[in-house]
């Protein structure tokens, strides 16, 4: 059984199917099968790099999870303070999977120029704070440094600037609200404008100034080691739900927790359908695949009938026949995705490296170039699941072996 085992494999993925008629066939479903990986390996990266760039770009205002002050009622201005001196802070050794945390404030106010003004959120940060994501987002100057002395810098984002006429080097004043008592005169503060930075989240862009935490302190009256809240970040955000609990656990009952998800609902619901929409491709491009190698594999069939008909003729038996030509198949559909990996990790390597793939509307998906990201296991798991399930579909297809005669195969023409 062996021999004829052997023959039959020489026969069907030798030198001369490159001349009969399956050969076209044949390499169009390989053609599809490289096709369909090249869209699903792009729809995986573009997926996850879009969901990375959003919510790291969230996190780098707000942090994975907020505590503070329960009677805050989740504002987005610091109105009762919270004290730096917490069992969490700085290292929360109870909670593990916690990479960094950090006290801020924010403040509601008003920058005035000569022309105009506009409405802003003045976040005060200290020395601890976590600048590592305004790198990328610097557009011009530098990122202020507060430590020493009370700090005039600022951080402004790149649509303030223009609408307020301002560059790297000018001064400019706000005004921030007495908190209790409206009829006094408001607060007023010179800053100078260190670096711009640009996220392209206009939402937050619009919004946020960076200033020194020690203004927010004074002008609410609070103590030297008092804060608005804590901003927690995560080395996993999918734990994110986990840890959030965890954490609300570990805490005082006088202190409240939230996270990006509660906060942004709405932005991460829309993430959220990215995972149905790559589901939705990989879906159909296997179909679509698999329904390729089927063609292919039946044309085999239909090719190689006398071929099985001898093979039966000898004693074969019509599984050790059907796993030849599913061997076959496996090895075709191996060229597939060897073409598919070299093509679509390809493209998503340049795309990493010179981005040169940009959205008409960026302001719809919160960047101008098309992010990508891929890992090991994303790749491991695509490759594997497709070959997987191919194989699978043609299980039905290559059950029609048994059904061909061998008196009526070895004569078929």
């Amino acid at each position: 059984m062996n021999l004829e085992f052997f023959i039959a494999k020489r026969l069907i993925s030798g030198k001369e199917r490159k001349s009969s008629i399956s050969a076209p066939i044949i390499k169009i479903a390989i053609a599809a099968i490289a096709i369909g990986l090249v869209m699903m390996l792009i729809a995986i990266a573009t997926g996850e790099g879009l969901k990375r760039n959003i919510r790291g770009k969230i996190a780098a205002f707000n942090g994975h999870i907020q505590i503070y002050n329960y009677d805050n009622n989740r504002s987005d201005v610091s109105v009762l303070p919270v004290s730096l001196d917490q069992e969490f802070y700085p290292h929360f050794e109870e909670v593990t999977g916690i990479r960094h945390i950090q006290g801020v404030a924010v403040k509601a106010g008003i920058i005035r120029t000569a022309k105009t003004f506009e409405g802003i959120l003045a976040k005060g940060v200290g020395t601890e704070f976590l600048w590592e994501s305004f790198d990328d987002f610097l557009v011009e100057g530098q990122l202020p440094v507060f430590s020493g002395k009370l700090g005039e810098e600022a951080l402004i984002s790149q649509i303030l600037a223009n609408k307020l006429q301002l560059k790297v080097g000018d001064s400019f004043l706000a005004l921030f609200l007495k908190e209790g008592d409206l009829s006094k005169p408001p607060n007023n503060r010179r800053f100078t404008v260190s670096g711009i930075y640009e996220s392209g989240f206009e939402e937050l862009d619009a919004s946020y100034i960076f200033v020194d935490l020690r203004h927010i302190q004074r002008m609410n009256k609070w103590e030297e080691d008092d804060v608005g809240h804590f901003e927690v970040f995560l080395d996993d955000f999918t734990r994110l739900e986990e840890k959030t609990n965890e954490i609300y656990g570990k805490t005082l009952s006088s202190l409240d927790t939230q996270n990006l998800k509660n906060k942004y609902f709405k932005i991460f619901e829309w993430v959220g359908l990215f995972d149905f929409n790559i589901a939705l491709i990989i879906g159909i491009m296997i179909i679509v695949g698999g329904i390729n190698m089927i063609t292919a594999l039946l044309v085999l069939i239909l090719e190689r009938t006398p071929m099985i008909g001898v093979l039966k003729a000898l004693g074969a038996q019509d599984w050790s026949i059907r796993k030849v030509f599913l061997i076959n198949a496996a090895y075709l559909i191996g060229l597939g995705l060897f073409w598919g990996n070299l093509l679509g990790l390809g493209i998503v390597f340049l795309q990493e490296r010179f981005r040169f793939l940009k959205f008409p509307n960026p302001e719809e998906y919160y960047v101008k170039y098309i992010p990508v990201h891929l890992s090991l296991p994303h790749i491991l798991l695509l490759n594997i699941g497709v070959m997987v399930l191919c194989l699978l579909m043609l299980l039905l297809p290559s059950y029609a072996i048994s059904r061909i005669s061998p008196v009526k195969a070895i004569g078929f023409e």
